[in-house]
């Protein structure tokens, strides 16, 4: 895809593709709804955590792209959003599923994708979702799946989606990425701590004055 899709905007596509699938009474999704879903803790790699405004900046850059759409229900004052990749992409429901499982998760081995993607869409084996895998990396328009290649020591293959430009980058990326979720991580542990004692220091004054 080009140009890229970027790694909010992945998020973002991912969490309207599975909650469609898993939890179709509160699909499409309002924006607070989005925000959590791409702030879960679960079934998600890495862990975001996303304000709403990155989270409105990338759905407003993928409705220009033609693959979300914000909708207005007759009778509600909030808007939703729901995901327009099946339809700009021709995919079925089970490329969707795979897509959106890899896009969340990272890249995968058949095995995983098949367990992960049992909540969106029916595979009856691991031959299945390879076949939809193969048929993602053989598309006329243009791959959106390829095959990663072996790690050492790793036995089975692993896949990656294209949506977010080559696949062998966002994998040589994987580990960098978990150091600055941690670094992240711990800046937030520290403001909090730092606010904390700065309550109990305004606590502590408060008391004293009625003391």
């Amino acid at each position: 895809m080009h140009p890229p899709l970027t790694a909010v905007e992945l998020r973002v596509l991912g969490c309207l593709i599975e909650k469609e699938a898993a939890t179709p009474d509160l699909y499409p999704l309002t924006p607070s709804a989005l925000v959590a879903a791409c702030n879960q803790t679960t079934n998600r790699e890495p862990v975001m955590a996303l304000g709403d405004d990155a989270v409105a900046e990338a759905a407003v850059a993928l409705r220009r792209r033609g693959l979300v759409r914000s909708i207005q229900p007759a009778g509600s004052r909030v808007g939703k959003y729901d995901h327009q990749l099946a339809a700009a992409l021709g995919l079925d429901a089970r490329a969707l599923a795979v897509l959106g499982v890899l896009m969340l998760r990272g890249p995968q081995t058949p095995g995983e994708l098949h367990t992960r993607t049992a909540r969106l869409a029916r595979f009856d084996g691991i031959a299945d979702v390879e076949a939809t895998l193969d048929a993602l990396i053989a598309r006329e328009a243009g791959a959106l799946a390829a095959r990663l290649p072996r790690r050492p020591g790793q036995k089975e293959v692993r896949y990656a989606h294209l949506l977010g430009g080559d696949a062998g980058a966002t994998d040589a990326g994987e580990e960098p990425m978990g150091d600055d979720r941690v670094a992240s991580l711990e800046r937030t542990v520290a403001a909090l701590r730092a606010e904390v004692a700065d309550l109990r220091a305004e606590l502590r004054e408060f008391r004293a004055q009625f003391g």
